[in-house]
């Protein structure tokens, strides 16, 4: 017997694979001239970006939760509430919500309010932090770091599957005839969960059914397909549908008329951008990796990403990629650049060459 998969996002698979673009919501000056914007000018290129993807024709947009310096997105659901009010019809997501150090229950409150407000189009990437300043920060003990991400994220679903619950765990007080309002407007929210690449939460996502969201920083992209196969495999062995086992896929992306530019402008950003939020650059061999087709890196001209983005397509069978083209301080006319071609170029060519017959 088939079970039954509510949490999945819909993704019309006849319209080819979905692409969209996430930011971390980092501040951080701009490498080649060491200038910091304003807080608050952040925020609105922030929202801008997301309202200038919806014009080019992307599907989705997110923006993840970060709570440390160099970063604006602590109060990411907030921030989300403002770009839904500044669009109307792209995809709104978390990626990720740092649901370890979250009460669910709020979490669910907020982001099915959201949800009503922006008319359903909202989606929840569930994340246990790969930053975990925030665990002191928040007053949570970093040796429960699985234990806390894996009760909460039960409790999480059974939320998103029931208005009244009963539960207990080892966390957070038990909930008796809780009634958990507002539901969202299609009953249930997308929920997603965020893997790192460890086979155990991969399998866990398989087991639960929930769509796998993965983030990857750099190499090939064959070394990330093992970790997808445990995702499938443990779904299809408690039940659950190829087909109902959706995979996201987001990393670097940048894209300039030609290869060598692209690394040249884009290289200081993640260096710096990973040396100030996690104290460790990108080594510059590895990067210049990111040439090869077969890397994950999507950094080229658009030509050589679209034909990157299809080569991981074919590794992955994901229903859906999301760039990162912001980290590190990119300027704002960059940005703008970089989301003119993916509307103008790379989107309808991935599309074209990825949608797929359906048999009714």
């Amino acid at each position: 017997m088939t079970k039954k998969f509510v949490t999945s996002p819909q993704i019309d698979v006849t319209k080819g694979l979905e692409l969209g673009i996430y930011t971390l919501g980092d501040h951080m000056p701009n490498p080649h001239t060491q200038q910091l914007i304003s807080p608050q000018q952040r925020l609105n290129e922030i929202k801008e970006m997301a309202v200038l993807a919806e014009q080019a024709g992307l599907d989705i947009f997110a923006l993840g939760e970060s709570h440390q310096e160099h970063f604006i997105s602590q109060a990411h659901s907030i921030i989300l509430a403002n770009i839904a009010a500044a669009t109307h019809r792209i995809k709104l997501s978390s990626s990720a919500t740092m649901l370890s150090t979250s009460d669910p229950v709020r979490v669910f409150e907020d982001f099915s309010t959201l949800d009503l407000l922006s008319g359903g189009r909202i989606e929840l990437v569930a994340g246990r932090a790969s930053r975990v300043g925030l665990f002191d920060l928040l007053g949570y003990d970093l040796a429960d770091y699985d234990a806390l991400f894996e009760e909460k994220f039960d409790l999480l679903l059974k939320i998103n599957q029931e208005e009244t619950i009963n539960w207990h765990g080892q966390f957070r007080k038990p909930l008796s005839e809780a009634h958990i309002l507002p539901r969202p407007q299609k009953e249930h929210l997308p929920i997603w969960r965020a893997v790192g690449g460890t086979s155990t939460s991969a399998i866990n996502a398989g087991r639960a059914g929930v769509p796998l969201y993965l983030a990857h920083l750099g190499g090939p992209a064959s070394s990330f397909k093992p970790t997808l196969d445990y995702y499938r495999q443990a779904g299809e062995q408690v039940g659950f549908k190829q087909e109902e086992l959706l995979v996201a896929t987001g990393g670097f992306f940048y894209a300039s008329e030609n290869s060598q530019d692209a690394f040249k402008e884009y290289y200081p950003h993640v260096n710096q951008g990973l040396t100030l939020a996690n104290g460790q650059g990108f080594p510059k061999p590895a990067f210049a990796h990111g040439k090869e087709k077969e890397s994950i890196i999507n950094v080229g001209s658009p030509q050589q990403i679209i034909e990157k983005i299809l080569y991981q397509h074919e590794v992955f069978n994901n229903q859906r990629y999301i760039a990162q083209l912001d980290f590190g301080g990119v300027p704002f006319d960059k940005i703008m650049k970089n989301i003119e071609i993916l509307g103008e170029k790379i989107v309808p060519a991935i599309k074209k060459y990825t949608k797929k017959e359906v048999t009714p």
